[in-house]
């Protein structure tokens, strides 16, 4: 009866102590992106290869969901003979929800999985030890860009997201579904809100860049040096980043929302 209740509180211990590390770790990366030398053109090549490298993905993935979406609110609204409201639901249900949480999910199994993998790299290959042997802090020059980058690359994808998704749910519900074009930009007008729906919106982009940000440097910043450490940094950066989003995004809508 005992060794059950002994490993649920070791394993406990051990998630707590993860937590506060993993927290002491994003003071760190806070206090090196303040503190000089300012590393405009690491943070420079890092939101290349973040943001620039990631257009593809999200692009196609927006018109793919903002197809789904016209055809589905479509076919939902058409039932109650409102289906001059096809760009508020598409509208909505994009910039309030899916743009910056698809936006995040990807970016996370793209470029988080990519950084964890390039950092846990340079551990395996002892490249951070001959930093700090230098007396350069691996945070500062490698960490500190990588997860600035990504907080400043996240609400731009969303946004591009969102506005590629919008341009394909009207194309498919003007062109295809018969929607009047004029109904579908007034509803998406008349719904959308700068304070409710644009700002929630980036703030959560920003907010999600930081965690998967956070998470993918911290699990290679710690992975083990060898080449199945490296393997198991990068698949723990996607679940971990892809499951922490979801749970943080219903945080952020209720809190939002109240």
């Amino acid at each position: 009866m005992i060794a059950p209740i002994e490993r649920l509180g070791r394993r406990s211990l051990d998630a707590l102590g993860d937590l506060g590390r993993f927290a002491l770790f994003g003071v760190d990366v806070l206090i090196a992106s303040v503190s000089r030398p300012i590393r405009i053109r690491r943070f420079i090549d890092e939101l290349y290869g973040i943001g620039v490298l990631s257009l593809s993905i999200v692009c196609l993935s927006g018109v793919a969901v903002g197809l789904l979406l016209a055809l589905q609110g479509y076919n939902l609204l058409v039932r109650f003979g409102s289906e001059e409201l096809l760009g508020t639901a598409v509208g909505l249900s994009l910039i309030r929800e899916l743009g910056p949480l698809l936006t995040a999910l990807l970016v996370a199994g793209r470029a988080g999985s990519a950084i964890a993998a390039e950092i846990g790299t340079m551990v395996a290959t002892e490249q951070l030890d001959g930093l700090r042997m230098m007396s350069v802090d691996p945070i500062d020059l490698v960490v500190s860009p990588k997860a600035v980058a990504m907080i400043v690359a996240m609400p731009l994808l969303s946004a591009l997201f969102i506005v590629v998704a919008l341009f394909a749910g009207y194309l498919l519900g003007t062109g295809t579904l018969g929607v009047d074009g004029g109904s579908y930009v007034s509803s998406l007008q008349n719904s959308v809100t700068f304070r409710e729906d644009v700002l929630g919106s980036f703030l959560k982009a920003v907010l999600f860049g930081t965690l998967v940000g956070l998470v993918a440097t911290h699990r290679g910043y710690t992975s083990e040096p060898t080449s199945a450490g490296v393997s198991h940094a990068t698949t723990q950066t996607v679940v971990i980043a892809s499951v922490a989003t979801l749970i943080l995004d219903y945080f952020v809508t209720a809190l939002w929302e109240f």
